[in-house]
């Protein structure tokens, strides 16, 4: 069955993304958060597209996983080098559509550094990621940094 609606594929890539982070619950609930204040934020601004905004916001961090593999850390630079491949193979493997997908891994690929592309969908995930950063550091958060 091909997504017809953003809930479709919210739900798709939620679960490829669950399955990609295995056991790091924390990384998972930091998207899910990341994804619940980009969709407010959102809710403001509509030119954005609901599709690539979700994508991005769920995919953001994928960079991580494979970031700390190879190097036993990661970090902005290395999130946004590793982050857009994983993030294609994920919704290439679900039908998303590809000029969407071009879009999502420019952002997961511009996420931590300096803006390269004038996307508004850009600017809400770095607002919703600095804003849940922001709660995590105040709680005393720690990402896990084991490999899995």
């Amino acid at each position: 069955m091909t997504p017809n609606s953003i809930s479709d594929y919210q739900d798709r890539i939620t679960e490829a993304l669950v399955k990609f982070f295995g056991k790091d619950q924390r990384r998972i609930a930091h998207t899910l958060d990341v994804l619940r204040h980009a969709q407010q934020i959102a809710g403001t601004r509509i030119e954005a597209d609901p599709d690539v905004l979700t994508a991005a916001a769920l995919l953001h961090d994928v960079g991580i996983k494979p970031a700390e593999e190879l190097y036993g850390y990661n970090n902005g630079p290395l999130q946004e080098k590793y982050g857009p491949p994983e993030a294609k193979r994920l919704l290439d493997e679900m039908g998303f559509p590809e000029t969407k997908t071009a879009k999502v891994i420019e952002i997961i690929g511009n996420h931590h550094s300096r803006s390269r592309y004038d996307y508004v969908e850009l600017e809400i995930l770095k607002e919703a990621d600095a804003i849940v950063n922001r709660a995590e550091s105040q709680t005393g958060y720690q990402p896990d940094v084991r490999s899995t």
